[in-house]
C-alpha cells in the first residue's frame, strides 16, 4: 500500500534573476509535494522500514527523534496510514509540547520524554533491548531512519533525478539521505551535503562508513550555514525564505531546505559553481517544521 503520490513529484528551475548567472541553471526537485505529511526524503527512508516491520508481524514502531523532530512527525503519519501504533522516545521534557509534539500525539505517537543524557544511549544496544522489553518488542527505527532500510530507500530518489546534473544538492541531519544518493548516483556528478547544525561536518566520518566500493568520491560536506544550530533561525534566514518564495513560488522549511539554498545562493555569488553548470536541488520536505515562524511567512 502507498500512501504518498510519487507522480506529484515535478522539477521546477529557479528564477534566472535568483541564479544571478545566465550560463548556470538551478533546479529542483519538489519531493515535498508528496504527502503533506510524510513528505520528502522521509517517506523513502520510512517505507521499506514499515514493511519489514508488517512483514515481521510487528504492530508497533518506535523511534527517536527531538521535540521539533520531522522525523518523528513523518513516522507517526506513516503508521497510522498502515495501520500501526507508534511510539516517539523524545530528546526533552515533557513540558515542550511544541507543535511537532502535538502533531505527533494527533497522529496517535505514544510520547517518552527522555534526558539528552540518555537520549545518547539510543544507539546502544543494552538500551535498545531494555526499550524492546518495556515496549512489548516493537518495530524499532533509528533516529532519522538511518539504517539499511532507510539508506536503501533513500537511493530511490536517483530515479527521480535525470541525467545531465552536474551537481546535486542535499539537506543532511543523519547522513542517511546523503548516503542513499551518493551510492546511487553516478560517480561523476558531485554530491554537495549542507549541515544545519555547528560543526555539522563530523559526519563525513559516519557518512564514509556506509558508502560502497568506488562511491566515496566527488562529495563535500558544508555546515557554514546553520543559523545558530539545528532547528534554529533568525530574521535573515526567515526574510530570506519570504524572498525565495515571491521569485520561485517555492515554500521552504527552516530546518534543511532554506538552509541549503541560502549556502547555494551564496556559493553562486562566489563563484563556486563553473560556467554551464547544472544543478538539482532536492527539497526534502518537512515544511511542519516551519510552525515556529509561520506568522513571519508568507506563505
Amino acid at each position: 500500500m502507498d500512501i504518498i503520490d510519487e507522480s506529484a513529484i515535478v522539477i521546477q528551475s529557479l528564477s534566472a534573476g535568483w541564479v544571478g548567472n545566465e550560463t548556470i541553471q538551478v533546479d529542483m526537485l519538489r519531493l515535498d509535494l508528496i504527502h503533506q505529511v510524510v513528505s520528502g526524503n522521509k517517506w523513502y527512508k520510512l517505507r521499506n522500514n514499515i514493511e519489514h516491520a508488517i512483514e515481521q508481524g510487528r504492530n508497533t514502531i518506535l523511534t527517536f527523534g527531538g521535540v521539533y523532530s520531522n522525523h518523528l512527525s513523518a513516522t507517526a503519519g506513516a503508521a497510522k496510514a498502515y495501520g500501526l501504533s507508534s511510539i516517539g522516545i523524545v530528546r526533552g521534557d515533557e513540558g515542550q509540547i511544541t507543535e511537532t509534539m502535538k502533531q505527533c500525539r494527533d497522529r496517535g505517537m505514544d510520547l517518552y520524554f527522555i534526558s539528552r543524557e540518555d537520549y545518547k544511549q539510543k544507539a546502544d544496544p543494552d538500551f535498545l533491548q531494555q526499550l524492546s522489553e518495556q515496549f512489548d518488542r516493537p518495530y524499532i527505527i533509528p533516529e532519522g531512519g538511518a539504517n539499511e532500510h532507510g539508506r536503501l530507500g533513500a537511493e530511490k530518489i536517483e530515479w527521480e533525478i535525470p541525467e545531465g546534473y552536474t551537481h546535486v544538492c542535499v539537506g543532511v541531519g543523519t547522513g542517511t539521505t546523503f548516503i542513499g544518493l551518493r551510492n546511487a548516483l553516478p560517480a561523476d556528478v558531485s554530491l554537495l551535503g549542507f549541515v544545519p547544525m555547528k560543526q555539522g561536518k563530523y559526519l563525513a566520518d559516519e557518512i564514509r562508513s556506509f558508502l560502497r566500493e568506488g562511491r566515496d568520491t566527488n562529495w563535500t560536506l558544508f555546515d557554514e550555514w546553520h543559523f545558530g544550530g539545528f532547528g534554529k533561525s533568525n530574521d535573515e534566514l526567515v526574510a530570506f525564505m519570504n524572498e525565495f518564495y515571491s521569485v520561485n513560488e517555492i515554500p521552504l522549511d527552516l530546518v534543511y531546505t532554506a538552509k541549503m539554498m541560502y549556502g547555494v545562493r551564496a556559493m553562486l555569488a562566489d563563484g563556486y559553481f563553473p560556467e554551464g553548470a547544472r544543478v538539482l536541488c532536492v527539497h526534502t520536505g518537512g515544511l511542519q517544521g516551519n510552525s515556529s515562524v509561520r506568522d513571519n511567512l508568507v506563505y
